[in-house]
């Protein structure tokens, strides 16, 4: 078989990209994906009990418009809107996010710790105390939130996340992801009172109506849903010959391959003439897991906040999200706009620095919902659904070594006529949202039919 286009993957960049292919008029393509579902960590499922979950806690924002009119036309009316409103637990209460910008809300000494450290960090950065850059991610932190900020927030937090020591991760992926602190702004809201809650990209985003995340993609994928192919990894990959043996034992020549799955995977266990510098340099990627629980209860009293953040040890998960906000349709008896269960999805990330129990980790996550006053100990009666994934791949790590991996990677699959692309293809958390990853599609897209360049994703 020969298709002009072959497409490794069928999540938001692989089907990002056969759809801009369909849409230019190119619809020699075909799409292998050894899931028998498309849309990769951004799939939806809805367990026995009639709940819907998510792989994690997705929302829909955008920095672009393609992505928009795309979006727009999937979905239509079938949208719901919604203001942010997200949360840390520390120190026995809740605090707004970003944490640096609401510390007001801690007891009082607490307060003067983190404000202490704040302005002790901006005496050393206006005499330049530290004039070379930061080692790693860690004394990113340190330099910039001081000592308070770091011990309550966000050096535990940023473990229970990455799953990953900060001292192991380079800081340089830093933008839009993290909120920097400004000191005075911190210290005028302690005084006037004020909660500070309108930073970031997603203060505001979108949900699907019906059927969790993955109905984007269930509808995208349906536009072209003859070539696509569920359950059909792709084993071999000789860039030589172009061509692609399939787990079905089928060989796929191919003139144009995008490759969308995890980069180390595709080096060590796919590509057939992978040199040994491309293999030692993909042994230095890293990544951690995650594993989901959706956990349904009758009852769902009245709670605004969409998601919360857990940085300290009295639960397993880093983050929890209250489902049922996002659409009443992800409850198996909505009342009109109004669910009448409610659907709590917690993540827990591992990692070889960071194990999670499998066996004890729904019990652990349903003592950490009590722990963290997200449910009283009487709603443990009304707990009445339980759906479990355990993700492998969940975050591409900014190790240290990344930028020196992917600049021998990327530029010799290039050599090989391989592009490699994706929230794990290209292995840049920076561009690893939902919308990054689809737009990172639509540019390969037109990179090899229109010669267009990439400006998502760049080597």
């Amino acid at each position: 078989m020969h298709v002009k286009y072959l497409i490794i993957g069928a999540g938001p960049t692989g089907l990002g990209a056969a759809n801009r292919l369909a849409e230019l008029g190119e619809n020699d393509f075909l799409v292998l994906e050894r899931q028998p579902y498309v849309g990769g960590l951004a799939a939806s499922f809805t367990d026995t009990a009639g709940f819907t979950w998510d792989v994690g806690g997705h929302v829909v924002f955008s920095h672009y418009q393609a992505f928009d009119r795309l979006l727009a036309e999937l979905l239509g009316d079938e949208i719901l809107r919604h203001q942010r409103e997200s949360w840390i637990r520390a120190a026995g209460t809740f605090v707004p996010y970003p944490f640096q910008n609401n510390i007001r809300r801690l007891p009082p000494d607490l307060v003067w710790e983190c404000v202490e450290g704040l302005l002790a960090a901006g005496r050393e950065a206006a005499t330049n105390v530290h004039p070379a850059p930061p080692a790693h991610f860690g004394e990113w932190i340190d330099r910039v939130f001081g000592p308070g900020i770091a011990r309550l927030f966000m050096t535990p937090y940023n473990f229970k996340v990455w799953a990953h020591p900060a001292e192991t991760m380079s800081h340089r992926w830093i933008g839009e992801r993290v909120s920097v602190v400004d000191a005075a702004r911190v210290i005028k809201n302690i005084i006037y009172a004020a909660d500070d809650v309108a930073w970031g990209p997603n203060n505001t985003f979108s949900f699907p109506l019906s059927g969790g995340t993955g109905e984007i993609f269930r509808r995208l994928g349906a536009r072209f849903a003859d070539r696509v192919r569920l359950g059909e990894p792709a084993r071999r990959i000789d860039a030589a010959g172009k061509t692609v043996l399939a787990g079905s034992g089928a060989t796929i020549n191919y003139d144009h391959l995008l490759a969308t799955g995890p980069l180390d995977l595709l080096v060590a266990e796919q590509l057939a003439d992978a040199s040994p510098a491309m293999r030692q340099a993909a042994a230095t990627l890293k990544h951690s897991g995650s594993h989901i629980h959706g956990l349904g209860f009758a009852g769902a009293p009245p709670d605004p906040r969409c998601w919360m953040y857990f940085p300290e040890a009295d639960c397993p998960f880093y983050r929890v999200t209250n489902f049922h906000k996002y659409s009443p349709r992800n409850t198996p008896d909505p009342d009109g706009m109004t669910a009448r269960s409610r659907a709590l999805m917690t993540e827990t990330s591992f990692s070889a620095y960071k194990p999670a129990d499998p066996t004890t980790l729904t019990a652990d996550t349903l003592a950490g919902l009590v722990a963290t006053t997200l449910i009283a100990p009487e709603d443990l009666a009304r707990h009445k659904a339980t759906w479990e994934m355990r993700v492998e791949y969940a975050y591409p790590i900014p190790c240290l070594a990344r930028d020196a991996a992917l600049a021998l990677l990327q530029p010799e699959l290039e050599r090989r006529g391989i592009q490699s692309r994706g929230r794990f293809g290209g292995w840049k958390y920076e561009v690893g949202n939902m919308d990054h990853s689809i737009m990172q599609g639509i540019e390969w897209a037109e990179r090899v039919v229109l010669g267009r360049p990439e400006t998502v994703y760049t080597l």
